[in-house]
């Protein structure tokens, strides 16, 4: 969605080829080493599956329309290259045709374990793999869906839906606690932190606590929330959300469980 950046999206030439330098494909590569080593036992099967089906290059940035190819054959779903600022309405609308918008730069070397707006890596290697699943790409594309019928006085609330699933998602598994979410499953630091460290809270997913949980975009999580199935948000978004939201609005928003911060972070 819409934020500040100080990256320039990469244009696609008339092939569809993307280009990058080669320490741009550098930094993929490294990513890539370092994330795959962190993951197992962390992120949940679908995950991991997805990742080994999507069969991503590891030693350059992969080009998005061999994602896209990729993800249509397995799930119908697909990536649109995108500017690196799109508004709400747009975002929702790429969702909603079964297209995740996927920046196109990636960070540089001196962002190498944190940059705040998502990069190439982020959208592939985070997003991508979870998109295989078919109950996952059709909870995304009613979420888009959803989002548009929704006036605007409750996008503020999708917004903290998506931040806390597909963003910041942990998945009830029989193995125990694993990732789903994107920023998790991207984030080296995150990765360990939000499944064994014993300083954030884990909550049950539930729709009225979530849009009513503010959140930091620039600090590890302090609250995640737990769901037993993709099946779960689909089901979720699938239903009236109105009379959830007006309650969650009656109720207003929960305390910080963060620290305050001397200018605007937290949504």
């Amino acid at each position: 969605m819409a934020k500040s950046t100080s990256y320039e999206s990469k244009i696609p030439d008339s092939r569809g080829i993307i280009s990058y330098s080669d320490e741009e494909n550098a930094v993929w590569r490294d990513l890539y080493a370092r994330q795959k080593a962190l993951l197992p036992g962390r992120v949940c099967d679908e995950y991991l599956n997805g990742l080994n089906a999507l069969e991503l290059p590891d030693d350059r940035v992969p080009q998005l329309k061999d994602v896209n190819a990729r993800l249509n054959e397995i799930s119908g779903f697909g990536v649109e290259p995108v500017p690196a600022l799109i508004s709400p309405k747009k975002f929702f609308t790429l969702l909603s045709e079964r297209k995740f918008p996927a920046a196109t730069f990636i960070r540089r070397r001196e962002e190498f374990d944190y940059l705040q707006e998502p990069d190439v890596f982020h959208e592939i290697f985070g997003h991508c793999p979870m998109l295989t699943l078919p109950t996952y790409a059709d909870f995304l594309q009613k979420y888009g869906e959803k989002a548009l019928q929704l006036d605007k006085s409750y996008i503020w609330m999708m917004q903290r839906l998506f931040w806390f699933t597909v963003e910041f998602g942990l998945i009830r598994t029989e193995e125990g606690m694993r990732i789903y979410g994107a920023g998790i499953a991207s984030s080296a630091g995150e990765a360990p932190y939000s499944v064994e460290s014993e300083k954030p809270e884990r909550r049950p997913f539930d729709a009225l606590t979530v849009f009513r949980t503010p959140y930091r975009i620039d600090i590890f999580q302090t609250v995640y929330y737990v769901i037993d199935s993709a099946r779960q948000l689909y089901d979720l978004v699938s239903s009236d959300l109105v009379p959830i939201m007006d309650e969650a609005k009656r109720l207003k928003s929960l305390s910080p469980t963060f620290p305050p911060k001397d200018e605007a972070g937290a949504a």
